[in-house]
């Protein structure tokens, strides 16, 4: 988490910025970013007690999640699972607050939100995973990584059963990969979005603007056309 807020500071150094910028929205890349626990922030914008509906080993309570989404106006559908419900919540009454007047550190996601992180030692519903978002932006996504072979096995078989309920197919699980967590030493890592990181430092206001792979001119002129309309 601290390498990621020094990283904003080092971009808008480098960059000649004293802020992140993203279509009217600024953030002070020096300022401590804000720690929100995903179930604060389940609290705090939806009202809706997201522990309440995931049990000790990481099982989820699909109906008890649907119903406090209902209870604050978030459409659920018949065919929907505690996973669909959730997204939903997250991204249309949470993810809009995140990151606004300082970064925000989203972390501790249900462990069935985080399929190759470890569990939190106190609370292990949640695992050692966060996302941090920056002037609305989400821009990494990181966690600590699962070296229990044994739990990770039991992860995949029941990402497996929920696929083949839903899809009625199955894929093998990848032995040779839990072969090596056994040998795998403590570790963790973080995806972080370099372009956008870029685009919020420069002030560009769409990613195609800093992208450094060739982009066909046409495709950006629709593209500005569609921002227009």
């Amino acid at each position: 988490m601290n390498d990621c807020a020094a990283l904003l500071a080092l971009a808008a150094e480098t960059a000649g910025t004293g802020a992140l910028t993203f279509r009217g929205r600024s953030v002070d890349p020096l300022e401590t970013p804000q720690r929100l626990t995903v179930a604060e922030a389940f609290d705090r914008f939806a009202t809706v007690d997201l522990l309440a509906t995931v049990a000790a080993d990481g099982a989820t309570d699909r109906d008890a999640l649907a119903a406090a989404a209902k209870a604050c106006s978030i459409r659920v559908a018949d065919d929907d699972t505690w996973a669909d419900v959730f997204s939903r919540i997250l991204v249309e009454r949470i993810e809009p607050w995140l990151g606004l007047e300082r970064a925000t550190i989203l972390y501790e996601y249900p462990v069935s939100e985080a399929a190759l992180a470890r569990p939190v030692a106190r609370d292990p519903r949640v695992a050692e995973r966060f996302e941090l978002y920056v002037c609305g932006v989400e821009l990494a996504n990181c966690f600590g990584e699962l070296t229990d072979p044994v739990e990770q096995r039991r992860r995949f078989e029941l990402e497996m059963d929920e696929k083949a309920r839903v899809y009625g197919e199955r894929y093998p699980i990848d032995e040779a990969f839990l072969e090596a967590l056994a040998h795998m030493p403590p570790a963790c890592g973080a995806a972080l979005g370099f372009d956008r990181l870029v685009m919020l430092a420069t002030g560009a206001t769409h990613i195609d603007q800093v992208l450094w792979t060739p982009v066909a001119r046409k495709a950006l002129e629709e593209l500005s056309a569609d921002d227009r309309r």
